[in-house]
């Protein structure tokens, strides 16, 4: 009975790092990033869509809401992604998460513009 026990331990942790090791390749990388801390306005989405919110900074992430357009968020930061897209880190009230650059316009009040919010 005690080798039972311990072959039962031995495939429970094994199960354990493998998905721990899963979890880390899965996600999406640390990537460079820049700070925006600047309200900005939901963009380039149409009138009947919206804009996905996700947990972290990738397409496949779980989405955890949606913005309708022309909806105003704040913007903390945003991280460089090579040969993409960048991504935000927005809040609405208590929503927050990660949202594509390509759909959100910073809104410069003192010139009364909006500019779309990528470095690519």
């Amino acid at each position: 009975m005690k080798l039972h026990h311990e072959k039962l331990l031995v495939a429970t942790l094994a199960g354990l790092i493998i998905t721990s090791a899963a979890a880390f390749a899965v996600g999406p990388a640390v990537a460079a990033g820049y700070v925006v801390d600047q309200k900005a306005q939901v963009t380039n989405v149409p009138w009947w869509d919206q804009l996905n919110v996700r947990k972290w900074p990738a397409w496949y992430s779980k989405r955890v809401g949606a913005l309708s357009p022309q909806s105003w968020v704040w913007v903390e930061r945003c991280v460089t992604v090579e040969q993409a897209s960048d991504w935000c880190k927005v809040e609405v009230g208590d929503q927050q998460g990660w949202v594509n650059s390509n759909y959100l316009a910073v809104h410069h009040p003192e010139i009364g513009t909006h500019q779309l919010l990528t470095m690519n």
